[in-house]
């Protein structure tokens, strides 16, 4: 049976690769590959049914999705960070599904040549297509077609997150808890990445794994000086946990450490499953994205029904970027109050206190988790509240009604902030928030004018440190911010 998109003229019958120069589209001397790859481990025996069942859904609108995040994987080590100017670099860019006999095979045309070797896909970048083929395509299917997942309530969208995270076989049982989510920038400094790698290395040492949203900057340091601490230590199955999500995965492509990726539907799912899988939440310098972060992991900490969890939460930067977490724990006083600035921990410089600092806070999270007879492996306990898991859509009316004033809780104001950062890194690399900005005009932040005050500080000196994009010198601002009457 045939597969989807257009014929490719590039591929020879033996599934050697073929190598052309790129056109006009992209710089000169940039090269490009087609060629056909079969997995290795993932997708590798398929059912009939199953096959078919991937087949239905890549002609569907979910192959574009696909078609993107496959390119964002191909285009591994990119320092370019807008998704429209990546999907335009590549326009002739495709992938086929071929249904066989043995399974399926993947016919790709015109994709970036950095992805291969000799004519040879990458092993590792080979295994992540696959992975979002498994993701994209065949467990989206299942999760919309599927009447057992009822996607409108709390519970039934936490099972659906626990069902995709254990299809892609990155739960483990039998395993204390050892697992530290990292979070921070895709845009950072040399001395910030030093030490991010830097305290990965320390959390390496001490046996610990790491979860990122798997890209580039804050996301690959940590991974990197892990993987060496491991070696040293002569871990063999260290893991390096990558969670993206479509909207962003073509702005920060999975770096070549990861060795599990997942990508979750959307980034509320994306969120929730960083939580759930993790042990401890560990925080580096970063802009917008980071920010959505850290106001997504204070508003589950603030809510009434969490008052149990005891979640390790860690600031660290470098000496030189002492001022960064200053001004996020000012901004969280501000717009959150004092409870809220006792949920985490500062630590600037000392790595290795970073590590041990983590390393004790095993003890107790396994403690809690026992007590509460919860798995290791996915924290059930935690609540995440349904306004929390719904998506929310960076629209200009959607940005406008944001409360942003003192006349809420802190749970409430935790919520609306992280929709407002979400908002942010849509107008700032996703491919929906650029074109909506390019329709509308800039997004119009309003609320109480001590807010906007908090928020207009914040985000200025994002700007100024070059936080917002890779490519700082080339940011235009995609939003205005309003203080109400």
């Amino acid at each position: 049976m045939d597969g989807i998109g257009p014929p490719i003229s590039h591929v020879n019958n033996n599934n050697t690769a073929e190598v052309a120069t790129m056109g006009s589209s992209l710089p000169s001397g940039t090269e490009r590959v087609s060629t056909s790859v079969t997995p290795d481990s993932s997708l590798e025996i398929l059912s009939r049914r199953e096959i078919e069942q991937l087949y239905d859904a890549s002609q569907a609108e979910l192959y574009q999705i696909y078609r993107q995040c496959s390119l964002a994987v191909l285009n591994c080590g990119s320092s370019e960070d807008d998704t429209n100017k990546v999907l335009e670099a590549y326009a002739s860019f495709d992938v086929r599904i071929i249904q066989r006999e043995r399974g399926i095979k993947l016919e790709i045309s015109n994709a970036p040549a950095q992805a291969f070797v000799d004519g040879v896909m990458i092993k590792g970048i080979k295994e992540h297509l696959f992975a979002v083929l498994r993701d994209i395509i065949f467990v989206q299917n299942q999760l919309r077609f599927n009447p057992y997942y009822d996607l409108s309530t709390s519970s039934g969208t936490t099972d659906a997150i626990f069902n995709i995270l254990r299809n892609a076989k990155v739960l483990i049982a039998e395993k204390d808890p050892n697992l530290v989510v990292v979070w921070g920038g895709h845009s950072i400094s040399r001395e910030e990445y030093d030490h991010t790698k830097a305290v990965g290395y320390e959390l390496g040492l001490r046996g610990l794994d790491v979860c990122t949203g798997c890209g580039p900057g804050a996301m690959k340091g940590p991974m990197k000086g892990a993987a060496v601490a491991h070696r040293k230590q002569r871990i063999g199955n260290g893991r390096y946990l990558g969670i993206s999500e479509p909207g962003i995965i073509a702005a920060e492509s999975p770096n070549p450490v990861v060795n599990d990726l997942v990508i979750m539907p959307d980034i509320e799912k994306r969120l929730e499953a960083f939580v759930r899988v993790g042990h401890g939440i560990l925080v580096f310098p970063g802009g917008v994205g980071t920010a959505e972060e850290i106001f997504y992991l204070l508003g589950l900490m603030l809510h009434e029904d969490n008052q149990q969890q005891r979640i390790p939460i860690i600031f660290s930067a470098p000496e030189t970027s002492a001022d960064y977490f200053e001004s996020i724990d000012r901004f969280i006083g501000l717009t959150l109050g004092a409870d809220a600035q006792t949920m985490y921990d500062i630590i600037i410089g000392e790595p290795d206190a970073v590590a041990v600092r983590m390393l004790e806070s095993m003890d107790t999270v396994r403690n809690i988790r026992c007590d509460a007879r919860d798995a290791f492996y996915f924290n059930w306990s935690l609540v995440v509240p349904r306004e929390m898991q719904l998506p929310f859509y960076p629209s200009h009316e959607n940005m406008q009604a944001l409360r942003l004033n003192t006349q809420q809780s802190a749970f409430e104001t935790a919520v609306n902030l992280r929709a407002m950062f979400s908002g942010l890194v849509a107008g700032n690399v996703k491919a929906e928030g650029i074109a909506e900005i390019a329709r509308h005009g800039n997004f119009q932040i309003t609320g109480e004018q001590s807010f906007m005050q908090a928020i207009d500080g914040l985000l200025l000196s994002f700007v100024e440190q070059g936080r917002m994009k890779i490519n700082a010198s080339d940011y235009r601002a995609c939003y205005d911010i309003v203080s109400e009457a």
